[in-house]
């Protein structure tokens, strides 16, 4: 007899459906997996004969073999426990061969017989759908991310004992699911910036349009306290964008056990000694990366310089096309990363070219040094360049009496809202097609001359006219006007602080 059991891989941020199949034989009582199976896959032979034996079930005293198909597709993890055990108990003639029918099963086995959560829970639960299968039988720490996906059934247990229990009973109460947390009154406020009212209002852009924003200041100036409020003003997550940010989180194992779905941005800071795998993905098998791990929210990079201009390079594809894909020699594999860049710097090494207080200490070729670090393609793709001038003194007595967060929150969400009804979906200035907006916001000839004029005077690229395009298209948006007017190219003309001709050692 053969007992058949369906699970699934996870393969970058998608399900792929696996079948395990049992056949015992009479022989030496052994247990071999085929398929091929990672070390952790051919692990699973202990801890799944040690959990039928203290769950008080039967294990079979006869050969057996375990076939995972199909055969070519790479199997790493611990989440094939539970469907192998099931599988085995089918074959034993313990469990019937109807019990496990339309199910998909995931699960790691202790050896106590306790079922501890896996990663990837709602890509299997996605997959489930998509295949029309009844529903999915999961560890009750992954009951909640697997009901995020709706149309499927989720029955969760602690143990082995409660999954055969599960799949033979006809019906099976699920406790609700429960409340999330309330958030705590303390997190940092837009209000608690002093000052910078430009810088604010080109990060309030940003947000609107989901543009890429790179900052420069000398030391102090509230360059990494802006970006971290960033989130704070940002829209939450829609179900789509939700559904795809929880499951990128549940693969690379962040999701805390027992969370449904994100709702609230992600915002990710790596260091600068993180090396290019970290960031963009990748190893043997392969894992999300930094970018994609902010995939829909904030990528803060302080101190971009520091940054290996290799490592910083790497950025310019995904940040362009939403995506990456990396190529192993079994299996290619998408991650997205559809972010907003945020990158803070220093105008010089010593951080303070330009102060009109402290002296600049560096040579010549200490800033040209530090200059070359940051190539003009990848400055290019970023859309809103500024600079951020020392506070004054004066600023700093009171409180600070500036806009709270959810004032700033609304103003970005109405702006979103109009880009919603003229694309349609989730998709924002900073990343729609430049043929779809052309078609949808075409600007006035007038309007265009002054633009026009800009990129040929600052000897602009045709990235850096689109660009720009897309900002002042934001920029109309927050003032709730359908047609882009010369005020907003000429703003929007402002936030190109790399472009202009003279100026500080960083103009160019």
């Amino acid at each position: 007899m053969v007992a058949k059991v369906e699970s699934a891989a996870v393969i970058g941020v998608e399900g792929q459906p696996v079948e395990v199949e049992v056949q015992t034989s009479q022989g030496t009582p052994l247990m071999d997996i085929v398929g091929l199976p990672e070390l952790s896959v051919r692990e699973s032979r202990v801890r799944v004969r040690s959990a039928i034996r203290q769950a008080g079930l039967k294990f079979p005293t006869a050969r057996v073999i375990v076939n995972l198909a199909p055969a070519d597709l790479r199997k790493e993890g611990t989440c094939l426990d539970l469907p192998i055990a099931l599988a085995v108990l089918v074959a034993g003639g313990g469990l019937a061969q109807t019990d496990v029918d339309g199910w998909l099963a995931v699960g790691e086995l202790a050896l106590g017989g306790q079922l501890r959560p896996v990663r990837g829970v709602l890509a299997v639960a996605e997959l489930a759908r998509t295949l029309g299968k009844r529903g999915v039988l999961c560890c009750r720490a992954n009951a909640a991310e697997a009901q995020a996906v709706a149309g499927i059934e989720v029955r969760a247990a602690d143990t082995l004992t409660e999954a055969v229990a599960a799949v033979q009973a006809e019906t099976w109460a699920e406790p609700p699911p429960s409340a999330p947390a309330a958030e705590v009154d303390g997190r940092p406020c837009w209000s608690d910036v002093r000052g910078q009212d430009m810088a604010k209002r080109a990060m309030e852009v940003a947000a609107a349009g989901g543009h890429n924003i790179v900052m420069v200041g000398t030391p102090g100036t509230g360059k990494t306290m802006l970006s971290r409020r960033l989130p704070e003003i940002l829209p939450p997550l829609g179900d789509s964008e939700a559904l795809t940010v929880t499951k990128v989180h549940s693969i690379a194992g962040l999701l805390a056990p027992g969370a449904g779905l994100m709702r609230r941005r992600p915002f990710r800071a790596p260091h600068h000694t993180g090396s290019a795998t970290s960031l963009v993905g990748g190893g043997s098998t392969p894992r999300p990366g930094e970018v994609s791990l902010a995939h829909g929210g904030v990528l803060f990079l302080d101190e971009l310089p520091e940054f290996p201009r290799t490592v910083i390079e790497t950025l310019r594809q995904p940040v362009e096309d939403g995506f990456v894909t990396i190529a192993r020699a079994r299996q290619v594999v998408r991650f997205p990363s559809r972010v907003m860049l945020v990158a803070a710097l220093n105008p010089c090494a010593c951080g303070w070219a330009g102060s009109s207080v402290h002296p600049c200490s560096c040579t010549e070729t200490q800033q040209q040094r530090y200059l070359s670090r940051l190539s003009g393609p990848l400055l290019d793709r970023i859309d809103i360049q500024i600079a951020l001038e020392p506070l004054p003194p004066r600023l700093l007595r009171g409180r600070p009496r500036g806009e709270r967060s959810v004032t700033v929150r609304a103003r970005v969400m109405a702006a979103r809202a109009r880009q919603r009804a003229r694309y349609g979906g989730e998709i924002t200035n900073g990343a729609v097609p430049m043929p779809q907006l052309r078609r949808s916001s075409p600007i006035a000839v007038e309007v265009h001359d002054l633009l026009l004029e800009a990129i040929a005077q600052f000897g602009l690229s045709p990235r850096a006219h689109d660009r720009i395009w897309r900002v002042a298209r934001t920029i109309a948006d927050l003032g709730d006007s359908d047609a882009v007017g010369v005020e907003h190219v000429a703003e929007a003309l402002q936030y190109r602080h790399f472009d202009r001709p003279a100026g500080s050692g960083w103009a160019r």
